[in-house]
């Protein structure tokens, strides 16, 4: 429920994501039932204006004083846009002797097997500015080679020289004794205080060399960066009155301090779209695929009872990372991707963003290529003048004038050198069949067929990702979310066969929802790397208690947002003598003896692979630690009875399937439980808008979600919430 009502009672907790087109803010106020959202423009070249002006808009909207106000949770793709963009700060890696070109190497792959012309990634740390030192642990953590005050000092002066901004350590073997590699960081920083030392194993103490010598780097490529922006965010925020605590958003679905995020930036590197996610699975939908579509990109992720797909690898920016995510994958264009038409004359949909400034051709400010927001335009499916609740009109002209300027362009054309696209023609054609100005019935079609373009890039990326995990897309309901989300879900589900798509009431301010909403979390790993035995098995027991003691320290530092102890969750990942890939065994931690462990992982692998070898030695590999800090939880939707048979407040033409029908209108805010209606439909609301297609069905249930289901029976059969 959206609301501008006083919220008088203190305990207002306010979530922000920064997104490429838009930052979304939502203010939670569980003591009114109130949840109030705006949405503000983003500003690239400094993200923190576009928050402090869209916070001092909620405040106001939401009628909160500063003082109101208990928490801020802020989430924001600075560092993985760093880290993408290679536009970080200059590193400099300090590695044992003979590993100097542990980056260069990597894991010796193309990334395609199959071109010929495709070139690696470049490494964050440029081979000139890698120092070797003379330190190196064995493989069960005894030292190998020490470095005395000597070799500090001329290792120091090579840092000097190299002129970097900060710098990373990475021993051999540092995982098997963190201590160790941050003892050798520490005698860098006493002799450099100036630069920032980060130590691979205090960041991320988990086998493979490579993946660590990663995790650290970007950790302080990206960390004057992050740190910068925290402290003009943390000024902008406190110049508006607000004193209350600010917390950032992880990749895990969780939040943590300002001080973690500034200490830990890596972990914050997929923050925004995760907490979307975190939002999405507490929906209670069962079985879920997240689809979240901004203003530069779509991204998915699934959700099964409740909890999110968690990763231990991902890659960002072409560079694998080995930190725990929420498993979000990207799959195609935003609303503000650029529609293009290449040299062979076939249209095209992104990579290349029109983003907030100028922004599509619709915005008026100057931009004059097309994107997908315009290809909503010219076929009905949002409305200029509505657009952001009337805030932010749209140029319908503009949008056209833009999209007709890409048919001459494209190699396939009809009789008349029209763009190709069926009988698509004016809105005011008798049944399609009559257009028209001819440049506005050439952008119809264009719009059209890029749409088509778009949601057939999405489909395929959605349906190979589905299919890497045995998982049957036709089985999970959609969950949109995104300014453009809700407009595009039915194309998708329609495009990969899915027959219920689950709205929420804020969907175009979902992530930042979600980091309203976030509970404090952090994920902690070591690795073992021994054969599972009863003297292995204790030792596990023992690290186990050890970083339960740690999360339990860093719950305490989080500014006092968790004063109860966290809850924890204990697992490891082991795997068959031999193996080349080990599984993630959740474990009991009152029952950690070797027996029980190795019943823990024969179960798990006679579970995905349908056989347990008994015989077989098993190894240990990670153990791994979560805490979770809960926070207060989002108020429960206010929403009123309904009629059941709403009326509608317009009509108006849209375009789908390639044919234009006459859509009933419906207000959002004038929706209640029980009301059900059929499509063509439109749904609005101030921030985002639904498209319910002909043959769906759209109900609301008590929480205020939006329901949309096949009715039509081609095969997809009507399905119960």
């Amino acid at each position: 429920m959206t609301s501008t009502g006083r919220a008088a009672a203190a305990g207002a907790r306010i979530g922000i994501d920064v997104g490429g087109t838009f930052t979304d803010l939502v203010a939670s106020v569980p003591d009114r039932g109130l949840v109030v959202h705006h949405k503000e423009p983003s500003t690239p070249a400094d993200p923190s204006l576009a928050v402090a002006d869209g916070l001092a808009a909620l405040l106001a909207r939401a009628e909160l004083r500063p003082e109101e106000v208990t928490g801020l949770v802020h989430g924001t793709t600075i560092g993985l846009n760093a880290v993408i963009q290679r536009r970080g700060a200059r590193i400099a890696l300090v590695v044992t002797e003979g590993y100097r070109d542990i980056l260069e190497i990597g894991r010796s792959r193309m990334p395609s097997s199959f071109d010929l012309y495709a070139g690696k990634e470049e490494p964050l740390v440029p081979r000139n500015l890698i120092v070797e030192i003379s330190a190196r642990l064995g493989p069960r953590g005894e030292p190998v080679a020490e470095p005395d005050a000597a070799e500090l000092d001329r290792v120091a002066a090579r840092l000097r020289a190299t002129g970097a901004d900060a710098a990373a350590v990475v021993i051999l073997h540092g995982y098997t004794d963190p201590a160790f590699e941050e003892g050798v960081a520490a005698g860098l920083r006493e002799r450099l205080p100036l630069l920032p030392v980060t130590a691979s194993a205090t960041v991320w103490p988990e086998v493979r060399e490579y993946e660590r010598a990663l995790v650290a780097c970007m950790n302080a490529y990206i960390q004057p960066l992050m740190r910068d922006y925290f402290t003009r965010l943390e000024g902008r925020v406190r110049g508006l009155g607000v004193s209350a605590p600010i917390f950032i958003s992880a990749s895990n679905g969780g939040s943590m301090s300002l001080r973690s995020a500034a200490e830990r930036p890596v972990e914050t590197v997929l923050s925004g779209p995760a907490a979307g996610v975190a939002a999405a699975a507490r929906l209670g939908a069962g079985a879920i695929v997240t689809f979240d579509m901004g203003g530069t990109s779509s991204d998915i992720a699934v959700s099964v009872d409740g909890s999110p797909e968690l990763a231990t690898h991902t890659t960002v920016g072409g560079l694998p990372l080995i930190v725990p995510v929420v498993a979000v994958h990207a799959i195609g264009a935003g609303g503000g991707s650029v529609i293009r038409v290449d040299g062979q004359g076939v249209l095209k949909v992104g990579p290349g963003s029109a983003g907030a400034d100028p922004g599509p051709a619709a915005y008026g400010r100057g931009g004059d290529r097309p994107t997908v927001t315009d290809c909503y335009l010219a076929t009905g499916l949002i409305d200029p003048r509505t657009f952001l609740g009337g805030r932010m009109p749209l140029d319908a002209g503009a949008s056209l004038k833009a999209l007709s300027g890409l048919a001459p362009h494209l190699a396939s054309r009809g009789e008349h050198g029209e763009p190709a696209g069926g009988d698509v023609a004016g809105p005011d054609g008798a049944d399609g069949d009559a257009g028209g100005p001819g440049g506005e019935v050439a952008a119809y079609r264009v719009a059209a067929s890029a749409l088509r373009v778009a949601t057939a890039g999405m489909a395929t990326e959605l349906q190979k990702i589905m299919a890497q995990r045995g998982l049957d897309p036709r089985r999970f309901a959609l969950v949109p979310f995104g300014g453009a989300g809700p407009t595009h879900a039915a194309l998708l589900a329609e495009e990969v066969g899915i027959a219920h798509i689950v709205v929420p009431p804020t969907a175009a301010t979902f992530c930042a929802l979600g980091a309203a909403g976030a509970d404090l979390r952090r994920d902690f790993a070591r690795s073992l790397r021994r054969p599972l035995d009863a003297a292995s098995a204790t030792r596990l027991a023992g690290v186990l208690a050890e970083l339960s003691a740690r999360a339990q320290e860093w719950l305490a530092e989080q500014n006092g947002e968790a004063r109860l102890r966290g809850r924890l969750s204990f697992a490891a990942d082991m795997r068959y003598s031999g193996q080349a890939y080990e599984l993630r065994v959740d474990l009991d931690p009152d029952r950690l003896d070797a027996e029980a462990v190795s019943e823990a992982f024969h179960a798990e692998h006679e579970r995905l692979y349908g056989f347990r070898d008994q015989s077989a030695t098993i190894e240990l590999g990670t153990a791994r630690l979560g805490v979770v800090g809960p926070v207060a939880g989002l108020p429960p939707a206010a929403v009123r009875p309904g009629t059941g048979a709403p009326r509608p407040t317009a009509r108006r033409r849209v375009l789908l399937a390639g044919a234009w029908h006459d859509a009933h209108v419906h207000a959002r805010e004038s929706l209640g439980v029980g009301d059900a209606f059929d499509g063509p439909a439109i749904v609005e609301q101030d921030d985002t808008t639904v498209v319910v297609p002909p043959g769906w069905s759209a109900d609301v249930d008590e929480a205020g979600n939006l329901h949309l289901r096949r009715t039509d029976g081609a095969h997809h059969p009507r399905r119960k919430a």
